[in-house]
């Protein structure tokens, strides 16, 4: 089978299959050559690496993958893609395809069955699945040792900002409690066929071997950070007093005056340091 990545390449095998773009799957074929390279490079790929691959479409991506890595796992919901990877990858003996859906997909045991080390992440995600991918591969405690990633150019942004940014927001606390964001290039939509509505970017996700910050409750700590974006104008005690997770408006205003904030701070204006001090605060407080 020829390699994918071409505009061409890409429409010939669509056309030989028949195969129809499913909107409920946000799929976007890659066809640009040069972004596929930025892709692998910056995945850092060598042989002795497994990567894990999130929605290989019709394999343009999960090609280069092989020609690099050691071993690649690609995992694909359409079941209508399948006989295409079938072909596609044909002529790769390191690609293991499992069509399931990513959340469902006991991503621990793939790495034990392909030798227990850390894998690589690489995927282009469809826009509105990212952030439950990402923060399933996060919260899993998966070993995981970077996540390479095409998103929408919005999302990619909201990654990487500090307080007091209007992108700010829950995702990029929990993106930078993880990892180091990094975004390597941006993608024009012209790039993707179909073209969608937005430009999407590729960023690099290398997580760390401990979180940046100390906390003595995980999850409570997102819960707080949760609730105090749903609300993101009003204060921070009055966001968190009306999220109905157990917590008061005087409690979070006493726990504000410890860690030195006065009552009136708004949830976007906290860095990830401060809300791991409010969250420890807090944690034994809850009803």
């Amino acid at each position: 089978m020829a390699s994918l990545g071409s505009r061409k390449a890409t429409s010939e095998i669509i056309q030989k299959y028949r195969f129809d773009f499913r909107k409920k799957y946000g799929q976007n074929f890659l066809v640009d050559k040069n972004i596929l390279d930025k892709i692998v490079a910056a995945a850092d790929i060598s042989r002795d690496d497994c990567v894990l691959e999130i929605g290989p479409g019709i394999g343009t991506m999960t090609q280069r993958l092989a020609e690099e890595a050691g071993e690649v796992v690609a995992v694909e919901i359409d079941g209508n893609l399948i006989p295409i990877l079938e072909e596609t990858l044909s002529g790769y003996d390191n690609v293991t395809v499992i069509h399931d859906d990513i959340l469902k997909v006991d991503i621990e045991d793939i790495a034990k069955r392909h030798g227990g080390r850390p894998m690589k992440v690489v995927a282009n995600l469809p826009y509105y699945i990212t952030t439950p991918i990402i923060m399933a591969l996060f919260e899993k405690r998966l070993p995981l040792k970077s996540i390479t990633v095409m998103v929408q150019q919005e999302v990619a942004d909201r990654m990487g900002v500090g307080p007091g940014t209007k992108e700010y927001g829950a995702l990029s606390l929990a993106v930078q409690y993880y990892a180091r964001p990094e975004i390597i290039t941006k993608v024009p939509a012209a790039c993707f066929m179909p073209k969608p509505n937005v430009d999407s970017a590729v960023v690099r996700l290398t997580r760390y071997d401990e979180p940046p910050v100390e906390v003595e409750d995980e999850r409570w700590l997102f819960t707080l950070i949760r609730a105090s974006f749903n609300q993101r104008r009003k204060t921070l005690a009055n966001g968190i007093a009306n999220a109905g997770i157990g917590i008061g408006r005087g409690q979070v205003e006493d726990a504000l005056a410890v860690t030195g904030l006065p009552p009136t701070t708004r949830g976007e204006t906290l860095t990830l340091k401060q809300f791991a001090d409010l969250s420890n605060a807090l944690c034994g407080q809850r009803r």
